[in-house]
């Protein structure tokens, strides 16, 4: 028998990971997979399919990046300074992307640091000790965030320095790129962290709590904006002029590529104070981390036990408002109750939300800097149809998260309506808690523009389409939101993601084009604004008469596939009794 030899690194790494404590190996495989909350997991949940779409997402990202860099780099008229000035370009542009992934999977994450309650019950009795599970715990999120880093960077880390280094200088510039990258994702995770650590540390754990949802969003933010609004020098000689110093102390990107220029001796000598910032700034964090957290695990162990997890809420306004009749009301604020206290919703949805408020704040710098009242152009048509999408497809993507579902069976109980009206509840949901905040934003962005009976005819347009959208988003829809359990790997999310920018993109462009044309048209209007009543009443209707025969379902479970041998075509021998052979 031929005996295969296994690859050799595979079996160094085998030889490593069975040195490491039994402990920490079972801990650490826990927890990579908790990146969800499992207990909102269906039974049948793949959780590495769903870690596999977003790792498989970021790889395509990269890869387009890799072949547009390459091509515009291998073109036979390019210069030194043009090269020189892309390949500052791509160091700013991957190093930004950095950041913003492991600021991302910080916030994913933000929950799954430190200890829970769960965590404590369990593995308190047994002899694990607080430092191993707060090793596992790191070493689970470091993975994370290393898994993102490197499927964003693989194909330019290899070809951004064989561009600008050469084969002879490659494996320099190679491992000087991969520093400058653990040191930004470090620089961001860290942050983070310590921030996180010292407001468990010195808060009590009910103010805590209540702080972290907040803190949450506000780090979600503040990564979005600064990805979104941060300056770029195209030109390496703008990083020595007098008018850009200022800018270059005050955002911590900047300080990273002076790190990688230094470490590939590209640097100007007047600018090492860029790169010893941020050594300063990564040794600084990673202390101030380690620390923070090390303190809180020692201190608030007790305090997970002892105190709830929950915060209890106070009274609200919200009990009074009436969305239709009792069930619809009571939907309606179900949904929105839960949106609210729930970080794990507001996470998702805040992702969403913020591409959103950019672009919104994108509409009015161009409107302020304008100065006077605008023409309504594609500049704001497009924009607007893109956050009322965003809007209606984000608050929908979380409507199949539950919020908890031990407690769905009191909606499973109390099922005493027909499903129809459960479904049609539904509706009004996302369209209060979707559609009106966009479109009543809309309005208030509209006022910059004139004249003003076409803001008006835009936003009877922006109202059908929203209707139309989240009628489409509804369709084959037969449950409660916030109460179905989840089953990732269900919905592809590189589908959606590359559907969204080739198809719906493209079709919003063109429908603005349209639209403004139809604005400057009376005939032309009342013909756009037809269709798309028609439009939407017949999918409203369709759904209406779907939901007659739909059954609400409160778990997700994948199709059963039935495997066959494929023998259908295959002629066997006959058998040895059978009268009919010869």
């Amino acid at each position: 028998m031929i005996r295969k030899e296994k690859p050799m690194l595979r079996t160094m790494f085998a030889r490593f990971a069975g040195e490491l404590p039994v402990e920490f190996r079972v801990l650490y495989r826990q927890y990579l997979l908790r990146v969800v909350d499992l207990e909102a997991l269906s039974m049948q949940a793949d959780v590495p399919t769903l870690l596999g779409q977003f790792v498989g997402l970021l790889i395509l990202i990269s890869a387009f990046q890799t072949l547009g860099f390459l091509y515009a780099a291998g073109r036979p008229n390019m210069s030194p300074a043009a090269m020189a000035s892309l390949a500052i370009h791509m160091e700013q542009t991957l190093l930004a992307g950095t950041m913003l992934v492991a600021g991302l999977v910080a916030v994913v994450s933000w929950d799954a640091t430190f200890p829970d309650r769960r965590d404590v019950m369990v593995l308190g009795p047994l002899p694990v000790r607080p430092l191993m599970i707060l090793v596992a715990k790191m070493a689970a999120n470091g993975a994370l965030v290393g898994i993102g880093v490197v499927a964003l960077n693989f194909g330019m880390s290899v070809a951004l320095p064989l561009v600008t280094g050469g084969l002879t200088r490659f494996p320099w510039f190679f491992a000087a790129w991969w520093l400058t990258v653990i040191a930004a994702a470090g620089l961001v995770y860290g942050s983070v962290l310590t921030v996180q650590g010292l407001a468990a540390l010195l808060l009590p754990r009910g103010i805590f709590l209540r702080l972290s949802a907040g803190l949450q969003l506000a780090a979600f933010g503040i990564f979005l904006s600064v990805w979104l609004f941060q300056p770029t020098l195209d030109v390496p000689w703008a990083m020595s002029a007098p008018q850009n110093q200022s800018m270059l102390r005050e955002w911590p990107m900047f300080w990273l590529l002076g790190m990688i220029q230094q470490l590939t001796g590209r640097l100007p000598q007047p600018l090492t104070w860029l790169a010893a910032r941020a050594w300063i700034s990564f040794a600084a964090v990673m202390l101030g981390a380690g620390a923070s957290l090390l303190l809180c695990y020692l201190r608030t162990m007790k305090k997970t036990v002892e105190e709830p997890d929950l915060v209890p809420g106070g009274r609200s306004w919200l009990g009074a408002l009436r969305f239709g009749n009792r069930l619809t009301t009571a939907v309606v604020l179900f949904c929105g109750r839960s949106l609210a206290r729930s970080r794990q919703h507001l996470v998702i949805y805040a992702f969403f939300l913020s591409i959103a408020f950019a672009v919104a704040v994108s509409i009015v710098r161009g409107a302020l800097a304008g100065g006077t009242h605008l023409p309504l152009t594609t500049d704001f048509l497009m924009p607007t149809q893109i956050m009322l999408c965003l809007a209606v497809v984000g608050l929908r993507s979380i409507f199949s998260l539950p919020a908890s579902l031990k407690s769905n069976w009191v909606l499973q109980v109390t099922q005493l309506d027909p499903p129809e009206q459960y479904i049609a509840a539904t509706r009004r949901a996302l369209v209060v808690l979707a559609a009106v905040p966009i479109w009543v934003v809309v309005a208030g962005l509209s006022l910059f523009y004139r004249p003003l009976w076409q803001d008006a005819g835009h936003l009877l347009v922006l109202a059908l389409v929203a209707s139309i959208l989240v009628d489409l988003s509804l369709l084959k829809v037969s449950k409660v939101p916030f109460a179905c359990s989840y089953l990732p790997g269900k919905s592809n999310i590189q589908y959606i993601f590359w559907a969204f920018v080739v198809i719906y993109v493209p079709i919003a462009m063109e429908f603005s084009n349209y639209e403004q044309h139809a604005l400057e048209h009376r005939r032309s209007f009342a013909v756009m604004i037809a269709a798309l009543t028609v439009a939407a009443a017949g999918l409203w209707a369709f759904n209406r008469w779907e939901a007659r025969s739909a059954v609400l379902y409160f778990e997700e479970t994948p199709p059963e596939t039935i495997m066959t041998l494929g023998l259908s075509g295959m002629i066997l021998p006959p058998r040895s009794g059978d009268s009919t052979a010869g």
